[in-house]
């Protein structure tokens, strides 16, 4: 089945939004919208996705902060896994940092996540044993 890569704008919020709940396999996070469409507003060229037709078929965020190069939300529907969707969607994430003047491409990926290892191997991602990161939720103040 075919399928075409574009950036995402703010019609495309809740369908990713739906998209991730079937898609990003092994998350706990509660997405919000209104975070999607800071992202838009902020890097409106970051979140990446495959599309067929009006369906989203994949998703990846490309976040670039003018210094750092961070993947994350990499999915791909569980029905067109292993048709090239998410190796176009790295390939278009890598060439998107490198004319930004990025220089190495990180990515975050949940250490239980047993579907994401071999996706990130094959495609030339290690992981960096000496990191941890570290969270705090922030509240309005």
């Amino acid at each position: 089945m075919p399928f075409s890569l574009r950036t995402a704008d703010a019609a495309d919020i809740e369908p990713v939004l739906e998209f991730w709940k079937t898609a990003a396999e092994d998350t706990d996070r509660d997405d919000a919208g209104a975070a999607v469409a800071a992202l838009l507003a902020r890097d409106p060229g970051a979140l990446l996705l495959a599309v067929d037709g009006d369906e989203i078929v994949g998703s990846l965020i490309a976040g670039w902060d003018g210094w750092r190069c961070h993947l994350y939300r990499y999915a791909v529907h569980p029905d067109r896994r292993r048709q090239g969707i998410g190796r176009a969607l790295l390939d278009a994430a890598e060439q998107r940092f490198a004319a930004l003047g990025g220089q190495r491409a990180d990515a975050m990926v949940l250490d239980d996540n047993e579907l994401a290892a071999p996706a990130w191997t094959a495609a030339g991602y290690r992981p960096q044993p000496q990191w941890s990161r570290w969270v705090k939720p922030l509240t309005a103040r």
